[in-house]
């Protein structure tokens, strides 16, 4: 199923979520992981133990053979100069006649790898198809996997699955987790150091970003009666605090004791988002005429003022905004310009 609809932005899965509750935070880009055991930061020591939404995940020796499934997940180990034994086909953003998204397509290249094995998992998960890759580990670091589909991957391979939620781990902990998980942790760290050091850089050239509140949102053309708004436990959200904006209170609110990833208001609640200075979402320019023109909608400030980051559906772009190791240096300078000059209109 390819998805035409952005509701999900390149996850297969609905806006109605379940797991354990929390409470909604920005990332901390100083934190690592907690949830990694018998390691340390020179050397992964074996056996580890990594925690997860299911339990632990016990990995007795350095896996040589890596499989990995859902969204980004590839684009560590890739990163890192390690080619999978087989990863997920992409679903959203990818060109007409790729199951590759560009950025990971290009990195493959580069290590020598034209035909890379893919899963064709997505409708659902292609168990047979994981396991004839033989892997020592599965990296499900940000994913949406079931317990059921969780217990029978791990009767293939142990299995790093996400800290708490489905597709709610952020970008830094999906590196994270998932470069200890290989053997990999310090040169884990360091990427992270790395794209750090470059957002910082890039946003620099943005100072209008600096101190404003973003929120992203979902809009149905067809149907401005009702909208989705990310929270901040969903990774393209958190991901407009790394660009140097705010969570605005108002959706700070709206998290608190959630533990979705995103909430579904109707147009008539626009009086509780008044205090959003830019508004990202996926469509074309199309959309903020309609938007304005709307009785309820257009009544938001950033929305009358036009301060509104439209991101292309269906475009290699529009996948780049829930961030992974590769996606981030690929597409940061085209996602920063579109936001950047939205930011502009909010002054």
């Amino acid at each position: 199923m390819k998805f035409k609809s952005i509701i999900v932005a390149a996850i297969a899965l609905s806006l109605i979520l379940t797991g354990c509750s929390n409470t909604p935070t920005a990332p901390d880009a100083n934190e690592r992981p907690a949830n990694v055991e018998g390691n340390n930061e020179a050397e992964t020591i074996y056996p580890l133990t990594i925690k997860h939404a299911f339990g632990e995940t016990v990995i007795e020796s350095k896996p040589e053979r890596i499989a990995t499934i859902s969204w980004g997940n590839q684009d560590l180990p890739l990163a890192l100069g390690v080619i999978p034994v087989g990863i997920s086909m992409a679903n959203y953003g990818v060109l007409e006649g790729s199951n590759l998204l560009p950025w990971t397509a290009a990195k493959f290249k580069e290590l020598g790898v034209e035909n890379p094995v893919l899963f064709n998992d997505i409708t659902e998960l292609n168990f047979e198809a994981i396991s004839d890759a033989q892997p020592d580990i599965i990296l499900a670091a940000y994913s949406g996997i079931t317990q059921e589909e969780y217990n029978l991957l791990s009767e293939i391979a142990p299995v790093v699955a996400y800290p708490t939620n489905p597709w709610q781990t952020f970008w830094r902990d999906q590196i994270l987790m998932n470069a200890t998980a290989i053997g990999m942790q310090a040169e884990g760290e360091a990427l992270v150091d790395e794209l750090e050091a470059l957002i910082e850089e890039k946003v620099g050239e943005y100072p209008q970003l600096a101190g404003k509140s973003a929120a992203f949102f979902y809009f149905n053309p067809a149907d401005l009666g009702k909208f989705y708004v990310y929270l901040p436990t969903d990774p393209r959200a958190a991901y407009l605090t790394d660009l140097g904006m705010a969570f605005p209170e108002s959706v700070n609110k709206l998290a608190a004791g959630s533990d979705s990833f995103a909430i579904e208001l109707s147009a008539e609640n626009v009086d509780l988002l008044q205090d959003i200075d830019v508004i990202v979402a996926y469509g074309s320019d199309s959309l903020l005429p309609a938007l304005q023109s709307d009785a309820l909608l257009g009544t938001m400030p950033a929305i009358k003022k036009g301060s509104v980051a439209l991101i292309e559906d269906g475009t290699p772009l529009a996948a780049s905004g829930t961030p992974s190791a590769l996606s981030i240096p690929a597409t940061i300078d085209e996602y920063l310009r579109i936001i950047g000059e939205a930011a502009t209109k909010a002054e």
